[in-house]
């Protein structure tokens, strides 16, 4: 019997864990999938943090829990995932997003700082990703969502890169284990382009022929909600090895 819409949605008795979920998109990504239904087990490297976030998930009725980890360190990794299976049993969703940005041009080059975005963009969500497919999603089934940003900066936009060519492999390799892999891009918000400085002042034009520019929408409460709910549940069943730019139409305007 075909389902509901409510139904492909729903997300009761999933479990998802969530990496840099103390705030921004993590934690609004962490409401959109509590909304549906899941339990939710957050992650960010300060504790304090967490709580915060734990409180208002409380607060609206989401079952929520939190675990400290750095997830640029193994160790605290395999913590991580040790912690969330005797707390919370099998997961269902990982979510990717602890991720750090280096504003610093080539030609200044840091190679520790360097080392450290590759370790938490790429190195992070491999880890993770394997220890989670390992002694949970492989035989069960699962989604695996991959939060890929944009910036002005090498490091990260070059990590970006990395993300979604790791999270198309991955989806290619994971698929006969029922396990979903796509990648989200939040892109460039206008506020952004149109701050002042010099890359923003030589793309002012990009912002004004961006589709959605009279949205400006970066950071908005519930700007990855919907494709995040999307890639998590039973409405994206089909999709896998995909990424999704959410960024106003930033990309179609730089393609155009």
């Amino acid at each position: 019997m075909t389902r509901s819409i409510q139904q492909l949605f729903n997300l009761n008795g999933k479990t998802a864990l969530i990496t840099g979920g103390s705030y921004g998109l993590g934690l609004q990504m962490a409401h959109a999938l509590g909304e549906a239904g899941a339990r939710i087990m957050l992650s960010a490297s300060q504790a304090d943090e967490l709580e915060t976030a734990m409180a208002e998930l409380h607060d609206a009725g989401i079952d929520a829990r939190w675990v400290a980890a750095d997830c640029a360190v193994e160790k605290d990794l395999e913590k991580l995932v040790s912690e969330t299976l005797q707390r919370m049993g099998d997961v269902d969703i990982l979510v990717n997003n602890a991720g750090s940005s280096w504003d610093v041009p080539a030609i200044d080059p840091s190679v520790d700082e360097w080392d450290r975005v590759m370790a938490l963009n790429v190195r992070g969500y491999f880890l993770l990703s394997q220890l989670i497919g390992k002694q949970s999603m492989i035989g069960r089934g699962g989604r695996i969502i991959n939060v890929a940003c944009s910036s002005n900066t090498l490091a990260c936009n070059t990590s970006q890169g990395a993300v979604i060519n790791f999270t198309q492999t991955l989806a290619c390799e994971w698929w006969q284990h029922g396990i979903n892999v796509n990648a989200i891009c939040p892109g460039e918000g206008i506020s952004h382009l149109m701050a002042g400085t010099p890359a923003a002042l030589s793309e002012k034009r990009l912002a004004a022929a961006t589709p959605l520019n009279h949205l400006n929408h970066l950071g908005h409460a519930e700007w990855l909600k919907g494709i995040s709910l999307l890639f998590a549940s039973d409405a994206g069943k089909h999709i896998t090895g995909q990424w999704l730019a959410v960024d106003c139409g930033i990309h179609a305007a730089k393609e155009a």
